[in-house]
């Protein structure tokens, strides 16, 4: 369950994001260490040795299922040994980056991209050679897991927000925000329209809707990569700050920072509101209801595009068994038969495209996937983690009506570049 990233923000842990191109652009090259076979496994070529090697990786356990299915077929294959260790979820970052500096720890990590800033700064992590197969993935999580031109994990699922749509109270999700409100306000319940908000606010949950106006959180340089001029100001976002106030508590009411996750989640699904905007991770909250998923609708002049999540995994820079560590992870985590199951298991769109075809044929994916058509990888940079907290408290002040909206956003650019040492 995703409530808020700006409340991991708030705790202290700098999200420091994965840089990325736009549009995929392939950053990888080299051979790969093994062929490809029918059943989704791998044949030998030499280059990765066989037998004898032994790789500990770490996990969380709703995964450990399908990553014993690569383990089985690695070890059957190659007859080197895999060793999978559980962790938690909320200790495994912190952990990882503890015992790697240390010249410790196992040989894989599996994640999100948003560590990878961290990871890639402090030598953690080690490049991984797609090869021929990068052409298999989503480019866009190929991008995720891309930092300065170059590649340090392999994506096995993305994720992204869309809007959720209660079918038996309205029958299309119009393009724009204004449209939906009108259209929501006919279905004669509670909210035309329901977001999580709370009191700090919830700036990735929000971001569609300012991308909508301003594009990405920083300016792209010539080849579209992420750069550390900041891109949340100008005229776009100042636009931004006045659409939250109009829309705010004392505008329209339509967002309310009294509205938690389990508010909205709660008020969409017994039927209090006909859109809700969230991820795949509410998929299970609406069991049994007829929902559809659409992508979201515009409030500028720019596509409503989401942030892209991709989870995948990491090599360990100090490991000495990064080749294979790099035969798994291409070749065993990246093969149908495992990313089909990683799909079963946490319904995310896998990254695999092959694997992500056969998941779209369930209408919901389809309904994220063309959401997630103009999403924005998270920014690869370690100034990240100087935005979340100045932008959550921003926004959530501005729809309290509590300030002026342009003065408050200036104060908040002028507050993060401060914090990012500009």
């Amino acid at each position: 369950m995703r409530r808020s990233i700006a409340l991991i923000a708030s705790a202290g842990l700098a999200l420091t994001l994965a840089a990325c191109s736009d549009e995929g652009t392939e950053t990888t090259s080299g051979e790969t260490t093994a062929e490809q076979t029918d059943e989704g496994t791998t044949e030998d070529t030499g280059d990765a040795p066989a037998g004898g090697g032994n790789l500990v990786i770490w996990t969380d356990a709703n995964r450990e299922p399908a990553f014993q299915i690569a383990a089985d077929n690695y070890e059957a294959d190659t007859g080197n040994t895999v060793e999978l260790v559980v962790k938690e979820n909320d200790q495994m970052r912190s952990e990882f980056a503890s015992q790697a500096g240390a010249g410790e720890g196992p040989d894989i990590v599996f994640g999100a991209h948003d560590w990878l800033g961290e990871f890639v700064t402090n030598g953690l992590v080690a490049p991984v050679e797609l090869g021929d197969r990068a052409g298999d993935f989503n480019e866009l999580a190929v991008n995720a897991f891309t930092y300065e031109g170059t590649t340090y994990g392999v994506p096995y699922a993305v994720e992204n927000l869309a809007i959720f749509r209660n079918a038996d109270l309205v029958d299309e999700t119009p393009a724009t925000f204004d449209e939906m409100i009108a259209m929501g306000e006919t279905a004669g319940v509670e909210y035309p329209f329901i977001m999580q908000i709370g009191a700090d606010g919830d700036p990735y949950t929000m971001f569609p809707f300012e991308a909508s106006f301003s594009g990405p959180v920083f300016e792209l340089d010539d080849e579209n990569n992420y750069t550390a001029n900041l891109n949340l100001g100008g005229e776009e976002g100042l636009a931004f700050a006045q659409w939250l106030s109009d829309n705010g508590e004392a505008g329209t009411g339509v967002l309310d920072t009294n509205v938690s996750y389990d508010i909205a989640v709660d008020a969409f699904k017994n039927g209090q509101s006909p859109y809700i905007l969230g991820g795949p991770w509410m998929i299970g909250d609406f069991e049994g209801m007829n929902i559809a998923v659409d992508p979201i609708p515009t409030t500028g002049d720019n596509p409503a595009s989401p942030f892209l999540g991709v989870q995948g995994g990491f090599i360990n820079g100090g490991s000495a068994q990064q080749l294979l560590a790099t035969d798994f992870l291409v070749n065993y985590v990246g093969s149908e038969e495992v990313q089909d199951e990683l799909y079963n298991i946490g319904q995310r769109l896998p990254a695999l495209t092959a694997s992500a075809e056969t998941a779209e044929q369930d209408p919901l994916m389809a309904g994220f996937a063309a959401a997630g058509e103009d999403a924005l990888p998270m920014p690869a940079l370690p100034e990240m983690g100087a935005v979340w907290g100045f932008w959550g408290k921003t926004e959530a002040q501005i729809i309290a009506g509590d300030a002026d909206p342009a003065g408050v956003w200036e104060k908040m650019i002028s507050d993060i570049e401060t914090e990012m040492g500009n």
